[in-house]
């Protein structure tokens, strides 16, 4: 079904202005719903009728108003669909199909999609394939032009590479909504001609320009705000969200670092209202997240539990955020609007019972009632696990001895620059007991030789995982302790085309197979759900996880080096913030 439906047509207009009158019949009419308003925060009794994709009129029940099809809402409350600021399905390792046959039912009927990480892969053919998968869905998925391929150029080395030509010709289709998030935040701000050339074709198209600015405060912020970047999802704190609303921009507050919702909604509730320039986002949702808990409908309850008044919730996942995409036609249940309807028979929980789209009943409580077409795959975003066989040497760090001084990478998704000194016997760094190995590899036929670094504060390990996803280049990258097991699992997932493997004892635990882009599976989410948990539970008997921030998902961020603090690429050790480039980790070795 198409979900971006002209609603200025004139004949559906007057037949809308005659329903509304009395003058004929309701294609459709939701009776006796209670409408919580967007506008005023009250609680109301109505009728609601639609006319094809169009509310024609909010009224008053009355038994008396005919329609040709009816639904009795009995009570329940009646909201706008939510709008999902900005995710990225590949998060979820599902096709688009799969992602909206998991959130239409739960209420999310517009999703802005920033498809980077098929970008990175697989260039402007990743992208296109995007546009194509996001036609023909009961959600209306609204794909970006991904600005950060890759996420930080001459620091990483992805499948693709966008500058502001690539970007000028993105956003002149009239299938992409504007310019997403821009991670290179540093760049910008210190005059760097493509970035600035990137945000310039942005401005220019008159589309939005979206954000990334993890780490920003101050000066810095402000002048990321003053060179045109419109939105931020990266907030680490309540004094992140206050500076990004106090400097004008759009939060899209996200739920995928759940330990922060709290002292997000003591901020709001302290400030004494839902501002108006936040939205709500889900940025990555795990397949089995997806399947248990749903996407935008999960922060909306979440933010409800820590004591967000309800009407403050949704607004922001309705009526906030349409304002924000530029969408007036969406976030209202009022007349001349689209008849995007969510019926809560929960409203705390965030539970729907019936979802309309364009005026059409798409979803009930137990799943979608509309079919999906398939969308078939590109060649180009199959096969693109590009690598030479894997030997336990390419996870060795050559060395001569006996004492070595390396660069270390300290702490977790906060990462900071450190140095030890460590022995070296037969050419190669011994590793330490606590200690762990990260190596990158890059999968795009480059023939680099694989980047090890040496990792503290990182937990007790046993095994190795390897994964194809691993933000936002997506090359292949691989942690643990012992070489062989590291051979071992990437070996597996060049065998399988991408993907997520565990091994233990040289035996590969449990695996799940990538093969679209390295990244997204074409099997239903049930069964990605299940591999990918299975996975995760194998990985958790071998290695002890100190939350919030050594986690499991951690792993799938410790190379996105667009952000603060020194990582691991493809290029060797990196800091973009710094300028700092070491292809190996040692810094000074045959040391007496």
């Amino acid at each position: 079904m198409s979900t971006d439906l002209n609603l200025n047509d004139p004949a559906l207009r007057a037949n809308a202005v005659k329903a509304a009158r009395g003058l004929r019949a309701f294609d459709k009419l939701v009776r006796n719903a209670l409408m919580l308003d967007m506008v005023t925060g009250r609680e109301r009794a109505v009728d609601i009728g639609l006319v094809g994709p169009l509310i024609a009129s909010v009224h008053t029940p009355d038994p008396a108003r005919e329609a040709f099809a009816e639904l009795d809402a009995a009570g329940a409350f009646v909201v706008p669909g939510f709008i999902d600021t900005h995710m990225h399905v590949e998060s979820s390792m599902v096709t688009p199909a799969e992602y909206a046959r998991a959130v239409v039912p739960r209420g999310v009927t517009t999703a802005l999609w920033d498809p980077h990480e098929l970008a990175n892969v697989a260039g402007l053919i990743g992208v296109d394939y995007a546009c194509d998968a996001a036609t023909g869905l009961p959600l209306r998925l609204l794909p970006l032009a991904p600005t950060c391929v890759p996420s930080a150029p001459n620091f990483e080395v992805s499948g693709g590479d966008f500058g502001p030509t690539e970007i000028t010709t993105l956003l002149a289709r009239s299938d992409i909504h504007g310019a997403a998030e821009l991670m290179t935040m540093h760049q910008l701000l210190d005059g760097d001609a493509r970035v600035q050339g990137i945000v310039a074709a942005g401005l220019a198209s008159g589309k939005r320009v979206c954000g990334h600015g993890r780490g920003l405060g101050g000066g810095d912020l402000m002048a990321y705000a003053a060179a045109g970047v419109e939105t931020d999802h990266e907030l680490t704190s309540a004094a992140d969200l206050m500076a990004r609303l106090e400097a004008g921009m759009t939060v899209e507050l996200r739920g995928s670092h759940a330990h922060l919702i709290p002292e997000f909604a003591e901020a709001l509730i302290d400030l004494g209202h839902m501002p108006q320039t936040l939205t709500l986002c889900t940025d990555d949702v795990f397949p089995d997240d997806l399947q248990n808990k749903g996407g935008l409908n999960h922060v909306i309850a979440m933010l409800i539990a820590n004591n967000i008044p309800p009407a403050w919730a949704y607004r922001a996942a309705t009526l906030n955020a349409a304002s924000r995409i530029r969408r007036p036609d969406l976030g209202l249940v009022a007349p001349g609007k689209m008849a995007d309807l969510v019926i809560l028979s929960n409203l705390r929980d965030v539970t729907a019972s019936h979802v309309f789209v364009g005026g059409k009943l798409v979803a009930k409580t137990d799943g979608l009632i509309t079919k999906i077409k398939s969308t078939p795959v590109a060649p180009a975003v199959l096969n693109t696990v590009q690598t030479k066989r894997f030997e336990a040497s390419c996870f060795e760090v050559p060395a001569k001895g006996p004492v070595v001084r390396i660069a270390t990478l300290s702490k977790p998704r906060f990462p900071e620059w450190g140095s030890r000194d460590v022995d070296a016997m037969n050419g190669y760094l011994l590793l330490p007991d606590n200690m762990i190995r990260m190596a990158v590899c890059n999968r795009y036929g480059n023939n680099t030789p694989t980047r090890v670094a040496f990792m503290e504060n990182w937990g007790t390990w046993k095994g190795a995982f390897a994964t194809t996803v691993s933000h936002d280049s997506h090359n292949l990258t691989v942690f643990g302790r012992d070489a062989d097991d590291m051979a071992l699992a990437a070996n597996t997932l060049r065998d399988m085309q991408g993907g997520l493997a565990v091994v233990a004892d040289g035996k590969v635990m449990a695996n799940l197979m990538l093969p679209v882009a390295g990244l997204i599976s074409e099997k239903p989410l049930a069964d990605v759900a299940k591999e990918f948990a299975n996975l995760r539970a194998a990985l958790d008997a071998l290695v002890d996880w100190q939350p919030p921030y050594l986690v499991f998902k951690a792993l799938f961020g410790a190379s996105l080096v667009c952000n603060a603090g020194p990582r691991l690429s493809d290029v060797g050790l990196v800091d973009v913030f710094a300028g700092k480039i070491l292809e190996s980790c040692v810094l000074q070795d045959g040391m007496n």
